[in-house]
């Protein structure tokens, strides 16, 4: 579960309700007729603009980026060097019997101990990531979309709104809910794109930043280590991957295990 996520989604919904809360009664901005034009308006838009199958794929692909807990470079860096170490000693084809921590880890070892070359490892591993990114940049697009969509869809029935206001102007009752849907359907298309549409969009951005490092790593172990590359040496390349602070943190975390 990413919890950064979380934090955002519940802290958000707390400020925004506690806003409204404060002002006055919460019922006033609960209108179904404006929610139905941005809600039913933004889910009609994207399945036009996009297949059926890129909109459930990109829902999935979300809701996979942000429920699972992605592994941090330096774990990975030291589970590949550990690895290398296995190798070296026992030959590629053990490498077989290891259950890495994630399945494109376990590709890496698979085409090791089957002898693939070089060449052919490296192409395969690289293959798919572009393909995972292709993916994630489709989910991203929808999301987008999304955002795009529903202030237009808010701005659509506030016209809605305003125009059953001055049709019915000479029925006093009527103007109060028409003047309700002309400016909640902003608001509501507003909160949509800016609050989980557009925000949605980047953390699968960045998720999938995250996870392209992830495996670039992996094929830099598995390139190294197809080249009988001694585990320390692996390991000083592999750190290159890492920012200066992690690269800091890391040296730290052994240090003290080494005094321990």
């Amino acid at each position: 579960m990413d919890i950064a996520t979380v934090i955002g989604l519940a802290s958000g919904t707390f400020f925004i309700l506690a806003a409204i809360i404060m002002g006055g009664s919460a019922t006033v901005f609960i209108n179904l007729p404006g929610l139905l034009i941005v809600l039913g308006g933004t889910i009609a838009t994207t399945f036009i603009k996009f297949k059926m199958a890129d909109v459930l794929g990109s829902i999935k692909v979300a809701m996979k980026a942000f429920l699972l807990k992605m592994d941090d470079p330096q774990t990975i860096i030291k589970e590949m060097v550990n690895f290398t170490r296995i190798a070296k000693k026992e030959g590629l084809i053990a490498l077989e019997k290891e259950e890495p921590s994630d399945i494109f880890s376990a590709k890496a070892l698979q085409y090791l101990s089957d002898g693939y070359d070089e060449g052919l490892i490296e192409d395969m591993l690289n293959k798919d990531i572009r393909l995972t990114l292709l993916r994630h940049g489709l989910g991203q697009e929808v999301f987008k979309g999304m955002g795009d969509t529903a202030p237009a869809f808010g701005m659509i029935g506030t016209l809605i709104g305003l125009v059953q206001m001055l049709a019915t102007m000479d029925d006093p009752a009527s103007i109060g809910p028409s003047m309700a849907v002309a400016l909640l359907t902003t608001l509501y298309g507003a909160v949509f794109a800016n609050f989980i549409f557009l925000p949605l969009a980047d953390k699968l951005k960045l998720r999938s930043a995250q996870e392209k490092l992830n495996k670039n790593i992996i094929v830099e172990a598995a390139i190294g280590i197809n080249r009988g590359v001694s585990p320390m040496v692996l390991e000083e390349s592999l750190k290159i991957f890492l920012s200066p602070q992690e690269r800091e943190v890391g040296e730290n975390q052994e240090g003290e295990g080494a005094v321990a």
